[in-house]
């Protein structure tokens, strides 16, 4: 009986819901894993904004998905891990299309109008947005303080927008507002499929998947848009392309899965104001006094509604 309790725990734990005793050993590495993936997110708009400076928006975006893909592909035929069953192809199409191309393509359309600073505020709803898929993908029915708390960060992050874009929304808001629920779409199958396979499998089948439409996609792009190689657009894309798009996700994803998409989510906290950060560091940004205090009202709403998740 015991032993069908520890079993049924597990479970809980792997989909985000129920009693979350994760062992403590699994727990700190579930927990470093997703907290370098975090790490390597905050850096992906300071580095996209790097890589504008030599790709276009197009070229930068196909570009990296074939790079990583080859990564991918590289580590999937060394190990010889075998093609994932025709079950789980349908999610791996999820994260594709969220993670692998609809994110990255959508922000960075974004951030040829927009300081990466403002789409970090913006973005910080990503924990808020990745929780309420979850809810909705896993069947939970969240609290009522989980809504009124997830309600008041939209709102936050909405104001903030509107203000910051002299009273209306702007293209570069809808691209972002686009890439947030697409992005948590992916996460969210991933950390399901990251149940029943290694993490960084999901992301390499995803990204290889993709090669038929990147490879094309990569040559058209080159070939109608300039491209000019600096030392910051050769490093903005390699960290994009290696860092964000695969190791970022891997170590993510492997943490969604050892400790559970509501408990990572909240190491995500920390992902907006850690990209504010680099802004300034990085790339010379001035922050408007709204920036750090939208994004830490944010960080309140999302603590709340993971309390309220429990």
């Amino acid at each position: 009986m015991r032993a069908q309790s520890s079993a049924i725990n597990q479970r809980r734990v792997a989909v985000g819901t129920g009693p979350a005793e994760v062992p403590r050993s699994v727990g700190r590495g579930g927990t470093l894993q997703a907290a370098l993936g975090v790490v390597a997110f905050s850096l992906t708009f300071p580095a996209t904004a790097w890589g504008l400076e030599g790709f276009g928006p197009w070229s930068l975006v196909a570009v990296r998905s074939v790079l990583a893909a080859v990564i991918a592909g590289g580590c999937l035929l060394a190990l010889r891990v075998p093609l994932p069953g025709r079950r789980h192809w349908a999610g791996l199409a999820v994260v594709a299309a969220g993670v692998v191309v609809g994110f990255p393509l959508l922000t960075t359309l974004a951030l040829e109008t927009s300081t990466t600073a403002h789409a970090a505020v913006v973005v910080g709803l990503l924990p808020l947005t990745t929780a309420v898929f979850s809810a909705l993908r896993m069947g939970s029915r969240p609290s009522r303080t989980f809504w009124c708390a997830a309600l008041a960060g939209a709102v936050a992050v909405l104001a903030f927008t509107v203000t910051q874009s002299g009273g209306a929304l702007g293209t570069a808001d809808l691209y972002l507002f686009a890439a947030l629920l697409v992005c948590a779409a992916g996460y969210t199958e991933g950390g399901r499929l990251a149940r029943v396979m290694p993490g960084w499998q999901v992301i390499g089948w995803a990204l290889v998947f993709c090669l038929p439409f990147s490879v094309p996609g990569a040559l058209l792009a080159l070939s109608y848009e300039p491209v000019r190689l600096t030392a910051h657009s050769v490093t903005g894309l390699l960290w994009v392309a290696a860092g964000s798009q695969f190791f970022g996700l891997v170590v993510w994803y492997r943490g969604m899965a050892a400790i559970g998409i509501p408990r990572a989510s909240q190491l995500q906290l920390a992902q907006p104001l850690l990209t504010l950060v680099w802004s300034v560091l990085l790339l010379g940004e001035h922050l408007t006094v709204a920036a750090p205090l939208t994004a830490a009202a944010v960080l309140v709403c999302i603590a709340v509604t993971q309390r309220a998740r429990g």
